[in-house]
């Protein structure tokens, strides 16, 4: 590319695209979560940490290797760690929001 034109839109970075691995630290999402958000019941967990494996955001809070809860300053409301929850009735729900997930 000439420094006379400016970058056009093949110049530009892939959207989507994860240069370094493992930086999911570093990208506080929670202020556009989708409409809901996981609510996560720690009478039923197991700990086995399949909702930790599986979040693409680093959003579950682990600690001496059992999960302690949710850091939303970096949940997408995605769900996966719902669906992911092998505990039969669940000890993550996706709620709406506005309700109390605490």
């Amino acid at each position: 590319m000439s420094k006379d034109r400016l970058p056009g839109w093949k110049d530009l970075p892939r959207g989507g695209v994860i240069l370094e691995a493992g930086n999911a630290r570093e990208y506080e999402t929670g202020e556009w979560r989708t409409t809901t958000r996981p609510k996560w019941k720690p009478e039923k967990c197991i700990h086995c940490l399949f909702c930790w494996v599986y979040c693409p955001d680093a959003a579950i809070r682990v600690e001496d290797g059992k999960m302690i809860g949710i850091d939303y300053k970096y949940c997408k409301g995605c769900g996966i760690c719902a669906k992911e929850c092998p505990v039969k009735g669940k000890a993550i729900d996706m709620v709406p929001e506005n309700e109390d997930a605490s």
